[in-house]
């Protein structure tokens, strides 16, 4: 059994906040580089070396990279040989939220009750999703996640009749409907399969995955190469302004679902996809 400290979970979520608000991670940098060589719109060109630049300057000044610092989304990936001492785990979560907001100087965006829309002034509380696994580590991502991108996020049940089409066809008009509003060029995540709740889990968990990798699954790799070469043909282009690069990457998650359905979510991630993690 190993035994890991809340008062170091909150110092990790703390530090983890700051970093993942302030740095854009090196993959989104290279895609933007990338992108940016082979942009046909000369507007777009200039956007994309501009979101570059803006990402140098927070990291460098650890700056926020936008003005929304978002919702805190923590995904906690524990071993089941671990125990946790000192506290209660979601508090030391909040807890390190809470400082990491303050010590950042980042906007506090999240209402106690979604009616009397009454600011927590803390950002708190986050929303922490657990996966327990064999073994002993104890790994956290901190993943804030702004509403121009969540706004335009969508889920619908098909039926299982519509298939893989059906589900090509709900992506593209997502993100076709979603126009400028998620800060393009964008990150598409995808769940499918599992019921309401799980698909929208995987479509936020698939933008975890890091900018120009492959889908280990031949088939969804796929799919993924098709769904973002014909979201970059939609035209959006960077900031909204036309252009060839609408997406940087397509990442797709799969669950095993129901005879009669077929779960399908779309999460979209700006251009920023804000992410940092952390092992104790």
């Amino acid at each position: 059994m190993r035994i890991v400290e809340t008062d170091k979970i909150t110092t990790l979520v703390e530090r983890l906040c700051i970093d993942a608000n302030c740095i854009i991670g090196n993959d989104i940098l290279e895609s933007f580089s990338k992108c940016a060589s082979c942009e046909k719109s000369a507007l777009g060109r200039e956007i994309l070396q501009t979101l570059s630049s803006n990402a140098q300057i927070a990291r460098t000044e650890m700056s926020p990279i936008c003005q929304d610092t978002g919702m805190t989304v923590v995904f906690v990936t524990m071993g089941q040989e671990v125990r946790i001492e000192g506290g209660f785990l979601e508090d030391a979560i909040n807890e390190g939220v809470r400082r990491g907001y303050e010590k950042g100087y980042l906007r506090k965006s999240v209402v106690k009750d979604p009616f009397e829309r009454v600011n927590t002034k803390d950002n708190t509380p986050a929303v922490v999703h657990y996966e327990i696994v064999p073994g002993n580590q104890f790994h956290i991502t901190v993943a804030p996640k702004g509403f121009g991108s969540e706004n335009m996020s969508r889920l619908k049940m098909l039926k299982p009749s519509q298939g893989l089409d059906g589900v090509k066809d709900f992506v593209l008009e997502t993100i076709f409907e979603a126009g400028a509003n998620p800060c393009p060029p964008i990150i598409v995540g995808i769940g499918v399969g599992g019921t309401m709740e799980k698909c929208a889990y995987l479509s936020k968990k698939a933008l975890l995955r890091p900018v120009g990798t492959t889908n280990p699954d031949n088939a969804l790799d796929t799919i993924e190469k098709e769904l973002l070469e014909k979201i970059n043909k939609l035209g959006i282009g960077p900031a909204g302004f036309g252009g060839s690069t609408t997406a940087l990457a397509v990442n797709l998650l799969t669950y095993p679902t129901h005879i009669a359905g077929l779960p399908v979510s779309v999460n979209i991630g700006c251009h920023a996809t804000r992410h940092a993690e952390g092992e104790l």
